[in-house]
């Protein structure tokens, strides 16, 4: 069983920068994609970033241009650099990867990010 685990969240204020990290217990075979996903208190969890076994990324038009998703498949590790932080990027960030001609869906823990105003 493939386990992810994310680093890098925590308190910070508006305008300020995270880089999320996301390492895989062990090499996942055919990716597919690596994504993050976030959720804030009593909303429901949204997508923000992807990046295909391609390399093509994509984000949610509330990180445009701001968010940077990336990756290394030789540590099993994808990353999301957000810069110019809002207080509405508060969230539990999820890292997510699928793989296996989309077959299987691996899910992280989770990690806090707190923007100040």
């Amino acid at each position: 069983q493939v386990q992810l685990v994310e680093s890098g969240g925590g308190s910070v204020q508006a305008g300020g920068s995270l880089r999320l990290s996301c390492a895989a217990s062990r090499s996942i075979f055919s990716i597919n994609a690596m994504n993050w996903y976030r959720q804030a208190p009593g909303k429901q969890r949204e997508f923000v970033a992807t990046i295909t076994s391609g390399g093509s990324t994509n984000y949610a038009d509330s990180v445009k241009g701001r968010f940077t998703i990336s990756r290394d498949y030789a540590k099993n590790t994808v990353y999301l650099q957000m810069n110019s932080l809002k207080p509405e990027d508060t969230a539990v960030y999820y890292c997510n990867v699928q793989s296996g001609n989309w077959r299987n869906n691996y899910w992280g823990q989770g990690t806090q990010v707190t923007v100040s105003s």
